[in-house]
């Protein structure tokens, strides 16, 4: 028996470190929930990630195998590492790792319950299969969140402020050829042909177009100037352009600055009298928009303004509908 079951022992004593590397990275994803419920959920998955990992203890016991001491805590160091390596890299890329571990945790959990079954061992099955539908539900969580970042957000979880430094470098890396290429000429046309919007921006937008095609720093001193010089109009227009082209690199550019600097108002958004409605009103609203920029800027504005939990959870619900639809995990 020990030695026809050595390959389960062996893949169920991998699915326990990689179990306790979930456990750690859930609580670390706390603080970046974008709610209270998002916050609770991960505490949650934590939780239940514990509940497995005793599990698969009880099983690799029942077969003979003896857990190591020192699996939680190599599970533990390698979420550690993987949570210190991640604050160097944009948030998509982190939640892509996440899905990567999930979705390994997923094979070998199949994996298992193959093993379990051609040994006749029910317990080995019964575990297998509670971890499949375990990890199956991560996965589809973690591809959603992903939609929902590719879409605008807002995503359930936020960026940590390194990952938010290195999402726009990111973006400013990529940007000079990107843009250049598929969307910064017609960007600035755009907003040369809105003269009640923009008024006198000729000069600025042509200055604008120089610095797009030099460097990204330039990029992000152009949309300094153009807060300055061409207001509100301008780089509301400018942002419409650029998501309207698919340059979605400096649309959010611009959309940050905006954001940061206080120029969205409540006539921006798309929901009339938006600051006369209640949470309840608010909630209901939000459930009709199906556009995710329209979410995100309802959600950026609650946030800087009233940041009602409810609002914003709503918001966020509705976003990942959207999102699961997109990724096919509805």
């Amino acid at each position: 028996m020990a030695a026809s079951t050595t390959p389960i022992r062996s893949q169920l004593s991998v699915l326990l470190t990689l179990t306790h590397t979930e456990i750690q990275i859930a609580q670390t994803r706390v603080v970046q929930a974008r709610t209270e419920a998002v916050a609770d959920e991960l505490r949650e998955n934590a939780e239940n990630g514990r509940v497995r990992a005793i599990a698969i203890e009880k099983v690799l016991r029942e077969l003979g195998g003896i857990p190591e001491i020192t699996r939680p805590l190599v599970g533990r160091g390698v979420a550690l590492g993987k949570t210190v390596l991640e604050q160097a890299q944009p948030l998509d890329e982190a939640l892509l790792g996440d899905l990567a571990l999930e979705q390994q945790l997923l094979g070998r959990a199949k994996y298992v319950k193959a093993l379990g079954t051609a040994h006749d061992l029910d317990s080995v099955v019964a575990l297998a299969d509670t971890l499949i539908d375990a990890h199956s539900a991560t996965v589809d969580w973690l591809t959603t969140v992903l939609a929902e970042e590719a879409i605008g957000g807002p995503a359930a979880l936020r960026r940590t402020p390194t990952q938010w430094a290195s999402g726009v470098l990111a973006t400013a890396v990529t940007l000079p050829g990107t843009v250049i290429a598929r969307g910064a000429d017609r960007v600035i046309d755009t907003v040369t042909r809105v003269p009640q919007r923009v008024g006198g921006l000729r000069s600025a937008a042509k200055e604008t177009t120089e610095n797009l095609r030099s460097t990204a720093k330039e990029t992000t001193e152009t949309v300094a100037v153009t807060l300055t010089a061409g207001r509100d109009a301008a780089l509301e227009a400018a942002e419409e352009a650029a998501r309207d082209t698919g340059a979605t690199g400096i649309a959010e550019t611009i959309h940050s600055a905006r954001v940061a600097t206080g120029t969205i108002t409540a006539d921006d958004l798309p929901i009339e009298g938006y600051d006369d409605l209640t949470v309840g009103s608010a909630v209901s609203a939000i459930k009709e928009l199906d556009k995710p920029s329209d979410i995100r800027l309802v959600v950026d504005y609650e946030e800087a303004h009233k940041d009602r939990q409810g609002v914003v959870s709503a918001a966020q619900t509705q976003l990942a509908s959207i999102a699961k639809e997109i990724a096919g995990t509805n």
